[in-house]
């Protein structure tokens, strides 16, 4: 997992939006020309993640058999094999989301570099447990938590002696709208746990809510991705299309740029316009050598490269030390 902490880390999450291997290396190929960094995966069984009797009741999907739909877009490990495969080769980093021990091992089996918790296992002590032992990153998502759960579980997993931790505020609510987003939850989460790095888990319809992560201190950012938003499954609706992630990627590493380092002083591009569009004493009228300045002889204009406005009280009195005329920039040698 090639993540630098300097550097906001973007997550294209294709789980869940393909079932086959040319329609997994469409999304992959179209993610790494939007500029992500990983694309991440979800991996499960239908008959170890629900019980037939679980349903969905979502926006997103309407009232629905969890089983049925999981059934439906759960894919095997040789499909999995051959996409961790492709994904290498692209140069993107690849990891999962696992919903069962038996996962976990099936991803070992493919030397998984990272391990994503889901907001559906966010309190499921068994498995954070499990993960966690492994000594990787794990990426843990805070979907429907209080902040006691999140430090329950996080402190869960540091007792394995894992500290590599990026804890991702979520909402669990497929669109999430905008009243529900709660971005300052990211900061809430950064003071909690100042060890440890924090980022956002996106499910709103479009990038603002990204990028607006990204300046309240996120420092990784999950979005859903598709090729086709009216394509048939759950998570395309509220997915980025590769329009979407190309803007929401180079807004976020402007943004980067622009913040700056925080210290408060001149643009190198203001060494220019700091002398030309500030201002200076400046003389109003002719004025003799040897006659002192009187306050009707001086104005305060632009340029900025003389004497500055804060000193014209000290001005005022002074004898010229030769003679000066209307609209010269006055200087400390002009002055006796």
């Amino acid at each position: 997992m090639n993540w630098n902490r300097h550097r906001i880390y973007i997550i294209a999450e294709i789980g869940g939006n393909f079932t086959t291997y040319e329609e997994a290396v469409k999304l992959i190929d179209a993610a790494k020309r939007s500029g992500v960094d990983a694309v991440k995966l979800q991996t499960y069984r239908a008959e170890t993640l629900s019980s037939k009797k679980a349903v969905f009741d979502m926006e997103n999907t309407g009232v629905t058999s969890q089983f049925d739909m999981f059934d439906e877009y759960s894919i095997d490990e040789e499909l999995h094999r051959r996409i961790f495969s492709y994904a290498r080769e692209c140069g993107l980093d690849i990891f999962s989301s696992p919903s069962h021990k038996s996962d976990v091992d099936m991803l070992e089996r493919l030397g998984c570099d990272a391990y994503k918790i889901g907001s559906d296992d966010a309190v499921n002590l068994p498995l954070l447990k499990y993960i966690a032992a492994l000594d990787k990153p794990v990426i843990y998502a805070t979907g429907m938590c209080t902040m006691e759960e999140v430090k329950e579980s996080v402190n869960t997993m540091l007792a394995e002696g894992n500290s590599q931790i990026v804890i991702l505020h979520a909402i669990t609510a497929y669109p999430t709208h905008r009243e529900d987003v709660n971005l300052r939850a990211i900061q809430t989460l950064k003071a909690a746990f100042p060890q440890l790095a924090v980022g956002y888990s996106d499910h709103t319809m479009g990038p603002v809510a990204c990028i607006c992560a990204a300046a309240m201190g996120a420092q990784m950012l999950e979005k859903h991705f598709t090729c086709d938003k009216q394509a048939k499954g759950p998570d395309h609706m509220h997915s980025a299309d590769p329009e979407e992630m190309r803007y929401l990627v180079d807004s976020v590493r402007a943004f980067e740029i622009m913040k700056g380092s925080g210290i408060k002083m001149p643009a190198g591009s203001e060494r220019t316009t700091r002398l030309n569009n500030r201002k200076s004493v400046v003389l109003c009228r002719d004025v003799r050598a040897g006659e002192r300045i009187g306050r009707d002889a001086v104005d305060i204009k632009r340029p900025g490269y003389g004497i500055q406005p804060k000193y014209l009280e000290q001005v005022i009195g002074r004898k010229a030390v030769h003679d000066l005329k209307k609209e010269d920039i006055l200087m400390w040698e002009d002055l006796a």
